[in-house]
């Protein structure tokens, strides 16, 4: 069993970015910390570190309770971290702030049919 690794390598192999250049750039960006101290992607990671990313204007909390090197399966890479009960609180905060908001948004069923264009049209004024 491995000690440690790279941060990038470990984001990539727990599921949180598609690419590990894409979890290099979050790295390099400064939107991982580990143990609170902003890190480059080289950083190695380790058991029971504390990483902190920021994706969507949400602020996650994990802590490490794995290394893996290779990118696994969703149910091996759920056994690497465990989310703290403040960031499960805070994502489902922004989750239902979100919600509330696009509700007042009207939501449009599919792109509009030869009639709605007509509609359109004579609304903006053009022929």
């Amino acid at each position: 069993m491995l000690e440690s690794t790279r941060i990038d390598k470990w984001l990539w192999a727990a599921r949180f970015y598609k690419t590990r250049s894409m979890a290099s750039k979050a790295v390099d960006g400064g939107r991982v910390h580990i143990n609170g101290s902003r890190v480059k992607a080289a950083h190695k990671v380790k058991i029971n570190d504390l990483v902190q990313i920021s994706r969507d204007h949400v602020k996650q909390e994990f802590q490490v309770l794995g290394i893996a090197e290779r990118r696994g399966a969703a149910a091996e890479a759920q056994l690497l971290y465990v989310e703290s009960e403040d960031s499960v609180a805070r994502r489902e905060q922004v989750q239902l702030q979100r919600k509330i908001l696009n509700q007042g948004i009207p939501q449009s069923v599919g792109k509009p049919n030869k009639h709605d264009r007509r509609r359109i049209r004579e609304i903006i004024g053009k022929s």
